[in-house]
């Protein structure tokens, strides 16, 4: 699970969200409840351009008892296969080209707001020589 750590501020009577490990990423809210949803979206959309711009993403730090959120599942393999891509040195027009596909279908599957079928992201893994697998664990 990525879990970025989050700083929070009361100023005034809003929460300001912001991301040691992403800079540029603020948000609001009126309350905790209000501001971490928020945060989620708001650090997907740093995400989305930091792939536009090809780009590293950065890893989180523990949170080691601080708030954090936590990215869902799906963007979490849209973020592995993004990384896997650039170590192996393949871009989204040879990703297409070996998935027999067109490149609007590569830019769905890290589209992270996309919701992009698992079966297109095992074979999208087992074509970069990766297996996707699914943990499941007790809730905390």
């Amino acid at each position: 699970m990525l879990r970025y750590p989050v700083k929070l501020r009361r100023e005034g009577s809003r929460i300001l969200v912001s991301f040691p490990d992403v800079p540029g990423v603020h948000t609001y809210g009126t309350g905790r409840k209000q501001a971490l949803p928020r945060a989620v979206d708001a650090l997907e959309t740093m995400l989305m351009g930091i792939i536009a711009d090809k780009e590293d993403i950065p890893s989180p730090s523990p949170a080691r008892g601080r708030p954090f959120v936590e990215l869902p599942a799906l963007t979490e393999a849209k973020i592995v296969l993004y990384r896997t891509m650039r170590a192996r040195g393949v871009g989204k027009a040879e990703l297409a080209r070996r998935l027999g596909c067109h490149l609007p279908q590569v830019d769905r599957l890290l589209d992270l707001r996309h919701a992009s079928r698992l079966n297109q992201l095992e074979q999208a893994f087992r074509i970069l020589g990766r297996q996707l697998t699914i943990t499941i664990q007790k809730a905390a």
